[in-house]
C-alpha cells in the first residue's frame, strides 16, 4: 500500500541521524524532505501528519545507495528499455536501496550506446516518488584489461578512448557519473585526468596494474576501486598490486561485494581492518537474476547459471551477484562486528560523498531527501521511504499506520 499523504510522522523509532543516535525518536517528512527530527519529548505538533508508530527496537537509517548494480527482478541496464529501468526502480526499495547508479557492461559499442541513451533519457525524465532514484550511470568497461575480464566479454574490450567516451557522455545527456577502467592501458591516465577535471569518479577495476601504476593513476585523479579483490592484481609480498594500493592509499574508496561468495568473510574483515568504515562502499554488482529463482539467465549476451546464491558463467567465472544491499549491511555487521553507524557509513554516507550528493542524500538530517529505511531488531528491511513516499512495507508488518 503506497501512501500518497505528503506529511508523514515516524514515531517511536531509534533514529540514526547524521550526528547522533536518538533513542525513542521521531522524524517529520514534508514535501519529499526530512522536515524535522528529535526525541519524542521534543515533539510538539503532530496534527496534519499521517502518523506511523514504529517499535522502539526498530532503527531508522538513511536509504542505501548502490553505485554498482546491473540489474534485478529480470531487468538489466543493458536491456536499454524504459520498462527495464521501471522494474529496477520499483524492486530496489524492497532491499533498502533508495538510489543507485544504473551500471552498464562491456558490450558491442552500439549496445552500450543504446543503454546510455535510454538511461540518460530516463534519468532526466524520472518523476516518480515511491521508487528508487537513478542518480546517474556507472560505465563499467569496455576500457578495461582483458587479462582481468571476469564476466566482461573479452572480444568487446577496448583501450581507454577519450574521444569515444566524450561521444558516449554526450549521448547519455551527461549522466555518466562513475567510470571503471584499467589505468595501465594505453590512454588510461589521460582518461583519468579528464574524468577528474569533469567531476566524474574514476575507478580502477578489471585491472592488472602494479602498485606503482596505481600510484600514477591516483596522481592523475583516480579515487575509487571497483569491487575490491575481484578481477584485479592481488596482494603479493613483492608486488602489492591493486589490492595493496587499495589498502595503503587513503585516497581510494573501495567498493566491496559482501555476499560471502565474491569475497570470503575473513577477507571482508581484513579489508575492513585496513580501510575502516570510511574507506569502504557496500555494493551489490547484482544482475537480473536477483529476486528470481535458480536457473539460466543472460548477462551481456552470455549464459549465466544461478544456483544456491551464486551466478556463474559456463567456465565457472563469477558473473555478478544476486546480493541485496540490505543483506550486505547485515553481512558486514556479522563478518566484521562493526557498529550499525559504521555499516551506514559504508552503505549510505560514503557513496553519497563519493558522488558529491551528500548535501541531499546519505544521512538523516533536516532538509535532505526523505530517503529512509526502517530495520527491525534482526536488521531486516521492513519499510523504505523514497523521497518521502512509502515505497515498500514488509507484508508481515501489522498495519501500525493510523
Amino acid at each position: 500500500m503506497i501512501h500518497k499523504v505528503n506529511h508523514i510522522l515516524l514515531k517511536g523509532v531509534r533514529v540514526y541521524s547524521e550526528d547522533r543516535i536518538i533513542v525513542n525518536g521521531y522524524i517529520k517528512i514534508k514535501d519529499k524532505k526530512i522536515f524535522e527530527l528529535g526525541s519524542i519529548e521534543e515533539l510538539i505538533k503532530e496534527e496534519n501528519y499521517n502518523v506511523i508508530e514504529i517499535p522502539a527496537d526498530f532503527s531508522a537509517v538513511p536509504g542505501f545507495i548502490d553505485v554498482h548494480i546491473h540489474g534485478v527482478a529480470g531487468a538489466d541496464t543493458m536491456d536499454a528499455t524504459k520498462e527495464a529501468l521501471d522494474i529496477m526502480v520499483a524492486a530496489l526499495p524492497k532491499e533498502g536501496t533508495t538510489s543507485f547508479l544504473a551500471t552498464t557492461m562491456t558490450q558491442e559499442g552500439k549496445q552500450i550506446e543504446n543503454a546510455l541513451i535510454n538511461a540518460g533519457r530516463y534519468i532526466n525524465e524520472q518523476k516518480s516518488q515511491g521508487m528508487a532514484e537513478v542518480l546517474g550511470i556507472h560505465l563499467e568497461g569496455p576500457f578495461v584489461n582483458a587479462k582481468r575480464a571476469g564476466a566482461q566479454p573479452i572480444q568487446h574490450i577496448v583501450d581507454p578512448n577519450l574521444a569515444l567516451f566524450k561521444e558516449w557522455q554526450n549521448l547519455s545527456n551527461n549522466t555518466i557519473k562513475l567510470v571503471t577502467l584499467a589505468p595501465e592501458q594505453p590512454g588510461g591516465l589521460e582518461m583519468v585526468r579528464y574524468l577528474k577535471d569533469n567531476e566524474i569518479v574514476a575507478s580502477i577495476g578489471h585491472s592488472d596494474a602494479t602498485y606503482e601504476q596505481v600510484g600514477e593513476a591516483i596522481e592523475a585523479g583516480m579515487n575509487h576501486v571497483t569491487h575490491l579483490f575481484n578481477q584485479m592484481r592481488g596482494l603479493h609480498h613483492r608486488e602489492p598490486g591493486v589490492v595493496g594500493a587499495a589498502f595503503l592509499r587513503d585516497e581510494l574508496k573501495a567498493e566491496i561485494i559482501v555476499d560471502g561468495v565474491h569475497v570470503r568473510p575473513e577477507m571482508v574483515k581484513l579489508a575492513y581492518k585496513e580501510k575502516q568504515s570510511e574507506g569502504l562502499i557496500l555494493i551489490t554488482d547484482s544482475m537480473r537474476a536477483k529476486c528470481l529463482k535458480n536457473g539460466m539467465y543472460d548477462l551481456g549476451g552470455q549464459e549465466v547459471t544461478v544456483k544456491d546464491g551464486k551466478a556463474v558463467l559456463a567456465d565457472g567465472t563469477l558473473a555478478g551477484s544476486i546480493l541485496k544491499l540490505g543483506h550486505a549491511v547485515k553481512n558486514i555487521l556479522t563478518y566484521t562486528e562493526c557498529s550499525l553507524e559504521e555499516a551506514i557509513e559504508m552503505a549510505s554516507v560514503n557513496p553519497a560523498k563519493q558522488l558529491n550528493i551528500f548535501d541531499r542524500k546519505g544521512s538523516i538530517a533536516a532538509g535532505k531527501d526523505a530517503d529512509i529505511v526502517i530495520l527491525d531488531d534482526k536488521m531486516e528491511v521492513v519499510m523504505t521511504f523514497c523521497r518521502g513516499t512509502l515505497a515498500y512495507k514488509k507484508e508481515s508488518l501489522s498495519n501500525e499506520s493510523h
